[in-house]
């Protein structure tokens, strides 16, 4: 989405020559009005044949937009120019949405953090949330919701801030259950502090920067490690392990985001545990070498829900296959999406 905020005001339709570099004249076209950059907004739109983005909502504008060409941002907002935001998200699975209270609790938990007031209760907020993926007809995809400190000027402080802002998106995608296992690599890109980490905010320069690391080494992503060299996360997911002694450990949650997926993993995983295929279920501190020497590791995310991870850094995990125990929790968490109790899966009041 870009990060406009189209004017009205009545201007001149020339071409700005200016100088670049070596000398040569570049054109620059000013828009002489909202309804010539409307109109290429919408010829750019014209040419998709689907709708990456089917549904958005702003408290800018006060409702919900299905038009793809004014899902736009004011680029005064906080959000854009400081970073001053936190954002969560929610999936959208065969019309349900899944653990969207824990997620919007956990939203506004980051919000405290960043010292954002919510322009809504939460119960608002929930209410905005549904009605928007109802209107967006999505039936599979991601929800993803932000808050910032609000659009009005670009100074450091948000005191002069009229009102704090809420956007929310339907994202379109045709995501599935994970089951080949990738490689991964330890991140040499600073971890962030536990502040930090532990809010959802909208600075994810350092999670950005690892995954490139990644892909330069020919990974799929990274591992963080703390300053004492325990196993922290990966840059948008967490990590788990399952040992020798066929122990499930998830780093603790202290340092680091409290993932909804991870959390209900911790609750599922003990039906494992009745059916002796695992010994038990916890969070603890693990070394590089004690991870490393893992039978089997993974990613735990929202929309994988487990991504088997078979080798780090070119060292493969266990047999550096697939693991049985792996796929078993991954089965788990998936027919939780599917199939889960009313607790975890929201039916969206679509309407035909």
């Amino acid at each position: 989405m870009a990060d406009c905020n189209p004017s009205s005001d009545k201007i001149s339709g020339e071409m700005v020559s200016l100088e670049i570099g070596s000398g040569s004249d570049y054109k620059v076209h000013v828009f002489s009005s909202s309804s010539e950059l409307l109109e290429k907004l919408d010829k750019k739109w014209s040419s998709v044949n689907k709708k990456p983005y089917p549904a958005m909502y702003s408290s800018i504008f006060g409702g919900i937009i299905l038009d793809p060409a004014m899902m736009v941002i004011p680029i005064d907002d906080h959000m854009v120019h400081r970073g001053h935001g936190v954002f969560d998200t929610a999936i959208i699975l065969d019309g349900y949405l899944y653990e969207l209270d824990a997620h919007l609790e956990r939203f506004l938990r980051s919000a405290a953090k960043a010292r954002i007031s919510s322009p809504f209760p939460q119960s608002t907020l929930r209410s905005i949330l549904v009605q928007l993926t109802a209107a967006s007809q999505c039936k599979k995809g991601t929800l993803r919701y932000w808050l910032s400190a609000g659009p009005g000027n670009f100074l450091l402080s948000p005191a002069g801030l009229p009102t704090s802002a809420f956007y929310a998106v339907v994202i379109d995608d045709d995501f599935s259950q994970c089951k080949k296992g990738v490689k991964v690599i330890t991140s040499t890109i600073p971890i962030k502090s536990p502040l930090f980490a532990t809010m959802k905010n909208v600075n994810y320069l350092p999670n950005v920067l690892s995954v490139m690391e990644a892909e330069d080494k020919g990974a799929f992503a990274s591992i963080w490690v703390d300053e004492k060299g325990f196993i922290a996360e990966g840059p948008n997911v967490n990590v788990a392990f399952i040992t020798n002694d066929k122990e499930l450990i998830l780093p603790q949650f202290d340092k680091i985001l409290s993932g909804c997926t991870a959390k209900r993993l911790l609750e599922l995983a003990p039906k494992l545990v009745q059916q002796g295929c695992l010994k038990s279920v916890k969070t603890a501190n693990l070394t590089v070498e004690e991870a490393k020497s893992a039978a089997e590791m993974m990613y735990v995310g929202s929309t994988l829900p487990i991504l088997p991870i078979i080798m780090w850094d070119e060292q493969p995990i266990g047999d550096g296959k697939v693991g049985d125990l792996t796929m078993a929790l991954s089965d788990l968490l998936w027919h939780d999406m599917v199939a889960g109790p009313d607790t975890q899966r929201l039916p969206v009041p679509y309407i035909n």
